[in-house]
């Protein structure tokens, strides 16, 4: 989890997170220097499976999301954003297509900033699907709803410095040297509130010409590493 700012939501995310992982599993939180009472809410937790990296500097959800990737220990790894909330089966259905899979990723319903939903599937709104030229064109891979294994993240890290989003590139990284699923299930709640970093599900701020920008740089980092 990358966190700045995060202090409305913080709470009831890692409730639903801590709910329903193991002792020997681990929450990595790396802070971008928030200036609220985010990291003083995560503490208050006292939780051994808490890591909390603070006092970073990225001023990036990119850069801020690869710090705590690098931290990671565990042999899957699942991404998460500091506003959502999961659904109390999630880690159990990830991990049954794990098995069989290197990178998965699950549907969501979108929530607003009290919690009522804005739309029934992330999925249906987004024309979500696998396929590599496919997400190139128009990226399906959400960070928040994806979960993948040591070689996808080996792969992945380290983040090429241009890279316009973490998620996107993981997600085509998992299409290129792994097996992807999408899983039909809605395993969060994906909260909108205006405040968000990424616009994903909302109209997106970009113009046509960054829009290119982004996917040729995409491109030329996905050739770069092969």
């Amino acid at each position: 989890m990358a966190t700045y700012n995060g202090e409305k939501y913080i709470k009831e995310q890692l409730e639903s997170i801590l709910s329903q992982i193991g002792e020997n599993d681990e929450v990595i939180i790396s802070d971008d220097s928030s200036t609220d009472n985010t990291v003083e809410i995560i503490k208050a937790f006292s939780d051994n499976r808490i890591k909390i990296f603070e006092n970073q500097k990225f001023k990036s959800p990119i850069f801020n999301f690869e710090n705590a990737l690098n931290n990671a220990t565990g042999d899957i790894i699942v991404l998460s954003d500091q506003d959502d909330i999961w659904k109390a089966n999630k880690i159990e259905t990830i991990k049954k297509y794990m098995h069989n899979y290197d990178l998965v990723l699950s549907d969501a319903d979108i929530i607003d900033e009290k919690g009522n939903i804005l739309h029934k599937s992330f999925y249906k709104l987004n024309g979500s699907k696998n396929g590599f030229i496919k997400n190139i064109v128009k990226n399906s891979y959400l960070g928040c709803t994806m979960a993948f294994n040591k070689k996808i993240l080996d792969k992945s890290l380290p983040f090429p410095k241009d890279l316009p989003m973490h998620d996107s590139w993981i997600g085509l990284i998992g299409e290129m040297y792994g097996k992807v699923y999408f899983i039909e299930d809605k395993l969060i709640s994906y909260r909108r509130h205006g405040n968000n970093v990424s616009p994903t599900g909302e109209k997106s701020k970009y113009s046509l010409k960054q829009k290119l920008v982004f996917r040729l740089k995409l491109i030329k980092n996905l050739f770069l590493n092969w």
